[in-house]
């Protein structure tokens, strides 16, 4: 065999080599591979292998796992005019390949500018204590409004978290003056409401008192009891005049 014949044997192999190199596609479990025969679309390939026609297709990865996106921070002014900076985050998938691939140049990069710009427009529409106080409302709001319109590209977002709010440091200040004077009203009230119950539960005591003097003697001794524990250098036991008065009638009689 001749050198020009093994040099010819040697290139066939190597170009089929590489034939087969190009042709052979392995794709993990995540991925899938959008495939355009002579530039038109046809069924998506994988996950494992699968087989293409070198020059005449094209694929594109896909990629099926879960992206976690930073919404950077925006500017809102909200439905009370007050300033804020405000950032989230946003969890979503590609649920359909080919779309993906098809319908919009980069989904990534579309799904974080409809995130940015409806972030500005709901925040809008409300007033700071809503933001501040209901974001579970504000998530699922924020959340329906960029899937549907993310949809049509085969991306399903799946979760739009607040993050962060900043507001001015005067309106913070403001917002603790308000705090704390709530936080004194609620214990003047409370303050307010042990009073009156305890002038209720005194005024049936008395009322009960009334209607039994003995009873009264014994809350009087139990009260000279109670002052008797004390350490007090003097006490005095004012006598009542009902215990001197059989004394007194007998000595006025004499």
């Amino acid at each position: 065999m001749s050198t020009t014949m093994i040099a010819i044997i040697v290139v066939v192999v190597i170009l089929v080599i590489m034939i087969l190199s190009a042709a052979i596609m392995v794709f993990p479990e995540y991925q899938r591979g959008v495939v355009f025969r002579l530039g038109r679309l046809i069924q998506p390939k994988g996950p494992g292998f699968f087989l293409i026609i070198p020059i005449i297709d094209r694929v594109v990865r896909v990629d099926l796992r879960t992206i976690t996106m930073d919404v950077p921070a925006q500017e809102v002014i909200t439905k009370d005019n007050v300033p804020a900076r405000v950032n989230a985050v946003a969890y979503f998938r590609v649920v359909d390949p080919s779309k993906s691939v098809v319908q919009v140049q980069n989904y990534i990069m579309a799904t974080s500018q409809i995130a940015q710009t409806t972030l500005r427009s709901v925040l809008g529409q409300s007033d700071l204590d809503h933001l501040l106080t209901e974001r579970d409302k504000l998530n699922a709001r924020l959340q329906e409004i960029i899937d549907e319109q993310t949809e049509p590209w085969g991306v399903k977002v799946s979760i739009v978290e607040i993050k962060d709010v900043e507001i001015p440091a005067g309106m913070q200040r403001a917002m603790a003056k308000q705090a704390e004077a709530e936080r004194e009203r609620r214990a003047k009230v409370i303050a307010a409401e042990g009073e009156f119950q305890a002038s209720e539960k005194l005024q049936q005591a008395a009322e009960v008192l009334s209607k039994t003097p003995a009873a009264i003697q014994l809350r009087y001794l139990q009260t000279l009891a109670e002052i008797a524990t004390e350490k007090n250098s003097t006490t005095l036991f004012p006598i009542p005049i009902d215990l001197i008065e059989p004394f007194l009638k007998k000595q006025l009689s004499s």
